[in-house]
């Protein structure tokens, strides 16, 4: 599913225009990107917990070349499905 079906299905069961649900989709986007840059954790009861994870530096290495690669530390996006979601799932 895409951005644009998303948008198709929430204006559709909400009963809103696609403008509407378009706004509402990317409110609740910026709001999950917004508490994990604050607290590092959003979660949705039911739905799952969005984490900021930390991921510490590191040695890589390049397939072509086989040579040592740095890789820097930095914070990656990471999700937990909550029980809902799994068992809809099923």
């Amino acid at each position: 599913m895409t951005k644009a079906n998303l948008v198709d299905y929430v204006a559709e069961n909400a009963h809103l225009t696609k403008a509407d649900a378009a706004r509402a989709l990317d409110a609740v986007l910026a709001g999950v990107t917004k508490g994990l840059k604050k607290e590092g954790k959003v979660t949705l009861v039911g739905f799952g917990t969005f984490s900021a994870k930390k991921r510490a530096a590191r040695t890589g290495r390049n397939p072509q070349t086989g040579a040592a690669v740095k890789i820097a530390a930095r914070v990656v996006p990471g999700f937990k499905a909550g029980n809902k979601l799994k068992d809809a799932l099923n």
